[in-house]
């Protein structure tokens, strides 16, 4: 039984970097949660895979990208949006009313529930929403498929839309965002853990829904803000495993059910990510108004998800890159803290309308106090 266990283990492993190694080359965001979701799908279908990711795990690899994300904020991030600030504040807040009121118009489908339609259409913070939306009380396969199919779409026609609509000029780059100095890697590993223990820890304490993210998360901002981080920086490797870990989780528990079930909502999904992009675009518009800013940088500021590929087209066409960043960073961040009050709601909202959803898969499901 151990060795069945570890061969099917191995198998795992073994496929999932073999299939992350290609999609990285080819520039696939989060390539190992992907290619970890896609393989951990396959092997679950055939009876090849393993029992599933042990709790203690998930919970570190959490940790590990709540700390990562955190690093995004600059401690001049601020700063960068100027007196902008405040309606840069306003287009997050309604890229968020638009992920929910897209969330239940996808929940309208037999298969998925209100929240978890929620969660699979919030704009942001795709592997995090991933990583707690089954300790939210959503199903993570559901959340994990739809929130990578937006990533996938907006990053696949950003080239188009800047090419076609914004006519946008490459002959004048950017100057690259500069790297400060990073800690050695020892004294980050020693952080990375402090943060991981401390942040879970204490957002237990405080009762904070999806501590194990949100906890080293909300550290890792404010030691980024104040600049106490010292450099600190998460080793790639660690991120990979982390990804990989959060893949297998949801992975893993799907079922030809479940699977038949999400092939069935799919074009529901993806009609309403091109809707959220279109009217995130529209946002674009008015934050360019407001800001100065041209209308490329308006729509890479508020672009429904792609943060690296936003990243890189601000940087070739010569864009403000470093207000495109913080723009984005606070979409990310506001999303992330919102998903626990989100899922408040959508329980509360069930309740009281008496919307009964057929439970796609009772057993993987493990809602905490928010769900109560």
């Amino acid at each position: 039984m151990v060795l069945r266990s570890v061969s099917k283990w191995s198998l795992l492993v073994v496929a999932t970097v073999g299939v992350t190694y290609p999609l990285t080359l080819v520039g696939v965001p989060s390539a190992a949660l992907f290619a970890a979701l896609a393989v951990g799908i396959a092997l679950a279908l055939t009876s090849l895979a393993p029992g599933g990711v042990p709790r203690g795990a998930g919970l570190a690899a959490q940790g590990v990208l709540g700390v990562y994300i955190g690093t995004m904020v600059d401690h001049d991030a601020v700063g960068a949006l100027g007196p902008h600030w405040p309606i840069v504040v306003a287009i997050a807040v309604a890229t968020l009313l638009l992920s929910v009121v897209c969330g239940a118009l996808l929940a309208t489908h037999r298969d998925i529930t209100p929240l978890t339609g929620s969660l699979a259409l919030v704009a942001g913070g795709a592997s995090g929403l991933v990583a707690i939306a089954r300790e939210l009380g959503g199903d993570d396969r559901v959340v994990s498929v739809v929130q990578y199919l937006r990533v996938a779409l907006v990053t696949a026609s950003m080239p188009v839309v800047v090419t076609l609509v914004y006519h946008a000029d490459k002959s004048h780059p950017s100057a690259t965002v500069t790297q400060s100095d990073t800690a050695p890697w020892y004294l980050s590993i020693g952080m990375l853990i402090a943060l991981v223990v401390v942040g879970a820890t204490a957002g237990k304490l405080v009762r904070l829904p999806g501590a194990g993210l949100l906890g080293p998360l909300a550290l890792t901002v404010l030691l980024q803000i104040t600049g106490l981080s010292f450099g600190l920086s998460v080793p790639m490797v660690l991120v990979q495993i982390g990804y990989a870990l959060i893949g297998w989780q949801a992975g893993l528990a799907f079922t030809r059910d479940s699977l038949r079930a999400v092939g069935r909502m799919l074009p529901t999904a993806i009609g309403l990510i091109v809707m959220l992009s279109v009217a995130t675009a529209g946002l674009g518009v008015a934050l360019a108004h407001v800001a100065g800013l041209t209308p490329l940088e308006g729509y890479l500021a508020t672009s429904p998800g792609g943060v690296y590929a936003v990243l890189a087209t601000a940087v070739e066409t010569g864009s403000n890159v470093t207000f495109i960043i913080a723009a984005q960073v606070v979409r990310i961040l506001l999303m992330l803290f919102a998903a626990p009050l989100l899922a408040r709601s959508m329980v509360w909202l069930s309740r009281r309308v008496g919307r009964q959803s057929r439970e796609m898969t009772p057993a993987s499901r493990e809602p905490i106090s928010v769900a109560d």
